[in-house]
């Protein structure tokens, strides 16, 4: 029986880039642009402004990273953009999820309290 001695070599390269962003726009419809803004937050709300969906139709609800749903105050500021409260949760990421029924429009958007 031979034996083979072999060495495994892994490199890892590690980078970052600076989280300086104000606000976070994701398009997962065409035609639908939805903003996050701001991302990461650190005041009291943070807004949702969504350029082709009416807010008094929408749905939004805000869960933890692991998805548990969490109570909020959310308020209709305009027809196209919706203020959630955010003043109470503890620093660390967070899910929006926004349905419209209407146009049958589902999208789920990240963001950062800090």
């Amino acid at each position: 029986m031979r034996l083979l001695n072999s060495t495994i070599v892994v490199v890892l390269i590690a980078f970052a880039l600076p989280a300086k962003a104000q606000f976070a726009r994701e398009t997962s419809d065409p035609g639908k642009t939805i903003s996050v803004y701001p991302n990461p937050a650190a005041d009291d709300y943070v807004f949702v402004r969504m350029e082709d969906l009416d807010a008094r139709q929408v749905k939004l609800t805000l869960h933890n990273i692991i998805g548990n749903e969490i109570r909020t105050e959310t308020e209709v500021i305009d027809q196209h953009e919706i203020r959630m409260r955010i003043k109470d949760l503890a620093a660390g990421y967070y899910l929006i999820a926004l349905r419209d029924e209407g146009s049958k429009f589902k999208g789920t958007f990240k963001f950062l309290k800090r």
